[in-house]
């Protein structure tokens, strides 16, 4: 199987975009590839659209058309108001419009790209170019390709609507030394306070969200290899049912984390079913034991077993992580949005920082599922974050793309760097908390 790579050169590529909106070009047809015939044309490009060909000759010309018909072997004709021919010159288009769209290009078996009677690129399948200024396209034979008519390659890309955009709306270092820089920081994380070993963040989501799996992924990122010590998978009702503290440690031996992930019962519309609110404030100040049994019909009371009656700091949660499906923020019900905002105006009186993680991000948009380091070049994707931020009422610098480890079966640097980016800014938002205690400590020694 070969590897088709473009002759285009991005810059090329962007100047021919410019002139089609937000789209790129996917390569479907190379001839020193797939051979300078109609039959090998049409094989890779027939009932595709829109498309771009270019030709190039060995005076250095690069030219070719774009039309939105889709080519077949008719030998007819195909009205197109917006095709066009063109040539480049460094990263300078000239255009060339159709002037009879009722001939705007023709399906002649062999041959590859044929544009009216003006332009053929390999014509009569073979290694050359038919050139015939003024038949329903008009331009200067000499500018379009120099009157040089035998080609050293052609090319047919198809044209992709895209929400890549021109630059990255966060900057992130995609290496594995910066995957090892933010695990360090991570292992020699020491809370502010004394009293208080581990940050505790409490993970809050709608069923089927991802917070076990996120979990799981922070867990296989300190192991070293895939783990699945939370229960997760897809059910109509949450999986999780207990309430659990989950500590974090660097390979099967090494040593405790600095951060403790609590994972609760997923969100649920209905009322009496998935996890409580008044279950949610005892999480917060510390009350539910770890392993506490979820009861949706009926809230923790104190004489439950393992009720903590006097909480100290270091069992409260220093941090809320609200845990969103990134393919189900449109179709988020009203029910489930009041339930997020009881939730957040409950944790805000608490004074608890909050952030967001956007999980199944690659699900949701296609170029960030091509690559994972496209999240940030997602037109896509800061929109969805930009509805979350004015959906729930949280700053969009709040707001965390994560991709999960779901089917995967060895560890990937991408995936690893954003979530230990998210663990990272969990331990920050707890900082800030802990700051905050120290800030009122500090002045109630000076006004007592």
């Amino acid at each position: 199987m070969f590897t088709l790579n473009s002759k285009l050169t991005r810059s090329q590529q962007k100047t021919i975009c410019s002139q089609l909106g937000t789209v790129r070009l996917k390569l479907l047809y190379k001839a020193s590839i797939h051979g300078f015939t109609g039959d090998a044309f049409h094989q890779q490009c027939d009932n595709c659209c829109p498309t771009v060909s270019v030709g190039y000759n060995s005076s250095g010309y690069v030219f070719g058309g774009y039309t939105r018909q889709a080519f077949n072997q008719s030998g007819q004709y195909a009205h197109d108001d917006q095709a066009f021919l063109f040539s480049l010159s460094g990263e300078n288009i000239h255009k060339y419009p159709v002037t009879n769209a009722s001939y705007a290009v023709r399906m002649i078996s062999n041959a590859g790209p044929y544009f009216g009677e003006a332009l053929v690129l390999v014509n009569g399948s073979k290694q050359v170019v038919h050139s015939d200024p003024g038949k329903y396209y008009n331009f200067t034979a000499a500018e379009m390709h120099g009157n040089d008519l035998n080609l050293t390659e052609c090319e047919v890309y198809q044209v992709e609507q895209t929400t890549e955009l021109e630059k990255p709306w966060r900057t992130v270092i995609w290496e594995t030394e910066k995957r090892n820089e933010l695990m360090e920081s991570i292992m020699t994380y020491k809370p502010t306070i004394s009293s208080v070993a581990q940050a505790r963040v409490l993970l809050i989501g709608p069923v089927g969200a991802g917070k076990s799996s996120f979990f799981n992924s922070i867990n296989s990122v300190f192991r070293g290899h895939i783990t699945s010590q939370a229960i997760s998978g897809s059910s109509a009702t949450s999986l999780t049912t207990q309430f659990r503290a989950y500590s974090l440690k660097v390979g099967r031996q090494g040593k405790t984390l600095p951060i403790i992930l609590c994972d609760t019962m997923g969100l649920e519309e209905s009322k009496g079913a998935g996890l409580d609110i008044d279950d949610i404030s005892n999480i917060l100040k510390g009350h539910l034991p770890d392993c506490y049994q979820f009861n949706p019909s009926a809230a923790l009371h104190s004489n439950a077993y393992g009720y903590r009656k006097s909480p100290t700091l270091k069992d409260k949660i220093h941090c809320v992580a609200y845990v969103i499906d990134a393919c189900k923020i449109s179709i988020m019900s009203a029910k489930l949005e009041e339930k997020l905002d009881a939730i957040r105006r409950k944790v805000n009186v608490m004074g608890i920082p909050q952030l967001v993680l956007l999980t199944k991000v690659d699900e949701a948009c296609p170029l960030v599922e091509e690559d994972l380091t496209n999240i940030y070049k997602s037109g896509y994707i800061k929109g969805m974050v930009q509805e979350i931020s004015a959906r729930l009422g949280v700053p969009l610098s709040c707001i965390v793309p994560v991709k999960n480890y779901s089917e995967e079966l060895e560890l990937d640097t991408n995936c690893d760097i954003l979530l230990l980016s998210a663990v990272n800014q969990m331990l920050y938002f707890a900082d800030n908390y802990f700051d905050e205690i120290n800030d009122r400590q500090h002045n109630q020694d000076i006004y007592p």
